[in-house]
């Protein structure tokens, strides 16, 4: 009993375990509380989604809150398109949280900053950002204090009114924390608190030309929403000194605790947003919502489900440090949530006719076909087989090499959920010698489902009718980066790093009929090719698109746990 125990503890993550103890010691007199603190700058991407998952999921473990809180305390970046992005995106995987905006709490910002003022805790610099740099030193060199260190609380709180009232230009002055210039962590090297910026903000207008830094801003609006747990990346690790520095000079009662968790990083995709902006801006890919982007629009367009992405991150687990998963495992829990609900299909991609010789030209009969191989309840669809039919190019071989078992002359195989037929002739074109049509014959009494059992095949092909067909194009996606692609801070050249095949084009291919009351918001298994969704950007009412979520081959494999 003990060592089963051990071992459900064992899988517990650090996060979960470190929250449990202070619940156990009622740290807080409060449930648990965390937030999700995204900048409107930009979409969100998988490894927001994984941020947004481990905050709502240590809450509701539990029974706690949690806040969604726009981080809008700079008018240069944001944008109100954004916000409703990021709502929308949050709101598709499934969460409705609490909805709040860091610049609703610019004025109890500006009083903690004039509370720090008033403590000796805080003074306005006049130095330019060049000069800050020169005097904030290296990771071996103490920094200089600035020459307006000392500037009396009476003068740091005039200049800090008249810089909320409009009297600077910005970079003029900026309000730095007084904390210590030759502390090994550049973090605490006098960090700037407060900056100018003349520009209307998409919430407060006009009202404020001063905008607080978010290291700044971030544990006091944590602290007014009652975060209890600020759960950050690893890259504010060497942050949270500044963190806990500034809700201990405010003397804030049972102040909120910062701690940090890996990136998520996957194979293949980029999850940087400075590198997804190049791409987009430099008309690399099609959008924020291109189908090979992990940004949730994109994941979206190419038919992931909130399910799928959920049962990815429950699985991963949460990381102390910076991970890379193989984007194997994304697409098996993708693979995984759609084989449960997707309706199936026939979909011939690069077609070959075949002409079923002894079934008459008016003849067509009206096939029932399950919509899903095992559950029921997803119902029938027709499919009219007729005498004229398409197969796939590449199941048909005139000299059939060992191990084909396909169609070749002479050679029976079945249709899939129709009959057998058997090749008799192949027609070429005389110039070329290129297979136009093959000529075959069905036998009647092989029908799918009549207990037919006199003899077996080796082969079952899917097809479509060429007479009820309805053209269609298909996406085929792939890794959007080489195998080989190392991305660089500084220069980029994303032609030598895009995988020439993460996009390809099936222009001319033939659906079953049923396909035309394909709906967006259905995903679609097209037998043998993978699970497929209407293109939400290029379907229109005369052409048909498709995107290919993922492929039907899964080749990832769970780790065993010891």
């Amino acid at each position: 009993m003990s060592e089963n125990k051990n071992k459900a503890e064992e899988t517990v993550d650090f996060l979960t375990k470190m929250i449990k103890e202070d619940v156990d010691n009622s740290v807080y007199p409060r449930p648990v509380a965390t937030r999700f603190p995204p900048e409107p700058n930009g979409y969100l991407h998988i490894g927001s989604a994984y941020a947004i998952y481990i905050n709502h999921s240590i809450a509701s473990r539990f029974h706690g809150t949690f806040n969604l809180r726009f981080d809008d305390t700079n008018p240069l970046k944001e944008d109100i398109k954004y916000v409703h992005a990021i709502q929308e995106d949050i709101e598709w995987l499934g969460l409705k949280p609490d909805v709040y905006y860091g610049s609703d709490y610019a004025f109890q910002i500006a009083e903690a900053a004039k509370k720090l003022i008033a403590k000796g805790k805080a003074y306005v610099c006049d130095l330019t950002p060049e000069q800050m740099t020169e005097y904030r030193g290296t990771l071996t060199e103490a920094g200089i204090n600035s020459p307006f260190r000392e500037r009396s609380v009476e003068e740091n709180l005039a200049l800090f009114e008249q810089m909320i009232a409009g009297a600077f230009q910005p970079s003029e002055k900026v309000l730095r924390a007084k904390i210590d210039m030759s502390s090994p962590n550049m973090n605490l090297r006098d960090p700037v608190l407060y900056r100018i910026l003349h520009a209307e903000h998409y919430r407060t207008g006009t009202t404020w030309c001063v905008y607080p830094m978010y290291d700044f801003a971030h544990p006091i609006q944590d602290w007014i929403e009652g975060i209890t747990h600020s759960l950050c990346s690893a890259e504010f690790k060497d942050h949270r000194p500044l963190y806990e520095w500034v809700l201990m000079e405010l003397e804030v009662t049972e102040p909120p605790k910062q701690r940090e968790f890996g990136r998520l990083n996957i194979s293949g995709y980029v999850t940087s947003k400075r590198y997804l902006r190049e791409l987009v801006e430099g008309g690399f890919v099609d959008g924020w919502d291109d189908p090979r982007l992990p940004t949730l629009k994109g994941l979206r367009r190419r038919g992931v489900t909130p399910e799928g992405i959920r049962r990815f991150l429950g699985e991963i687990g949460v990381f102390r440090g910076n991970s890379l998963v193989d984007s194997g495992m994304l697409d098996h829990y993708i693979r995984q949530d759609l084989k449960e609900r997707c309706y199936n299909a026939m979909a011939v991609m690069k077609p070959l006719k075949v002409i079923i010789t002894n079934l008459s030209e008016d003849c067509t009969e009206v096939l029932a076909l399950p919509n899903h191989e095992s559950d029921e309840t997803l119902g029938e669809r027709e499919v009219p087989f007729s005498r004229e039919l398409y197969i796939e190019r590449e199941d048909f071989m005139e000299e059939p090499v060992p191990g084909f078992h396909r169609l070749s002359p002479g050679k029976e195989v079945r249709l899939k959920g129709a009959y057998f037929i058997q090749c008799e002739h192949v027609v070429k074109a005389p110039a070329t010698g290129e297979i136009m049509e093959i000529h075959c014959t069905y036998d009647p009494l092989t029908k799918s489902g009549s207990g037919f059992n006199e003899r077996k095949v080796k082969a079952t092909l899917h097809w479509v009718s060429a007479k009820h067909g309805i053209p269609a194009e298909l996406h085929l996606y792939d890794k959007l980066l080489k195998e080989s692609a190392e991305l660089s801070e500084s220069d980029n050249v994303w032609e030598d790093l895009m995988n020439p095949a993460s996009l390809i084009r099936i222009e001319n291919a033939i659906l079953e009929p049923a396909m035309l009351e394909a709906t967006m918001n259905r995903t679609y298994q097209f037998i043998r090719h993978g699970y497929f969704c209407v293109d939400s950007k290029y379907t229109t009412e005369r052409r048909l698109v498709f995107n290919r979520i993922v492929p039907l081959k899964d080749s990832w494999k769970k780790p065993i746990r010891k």
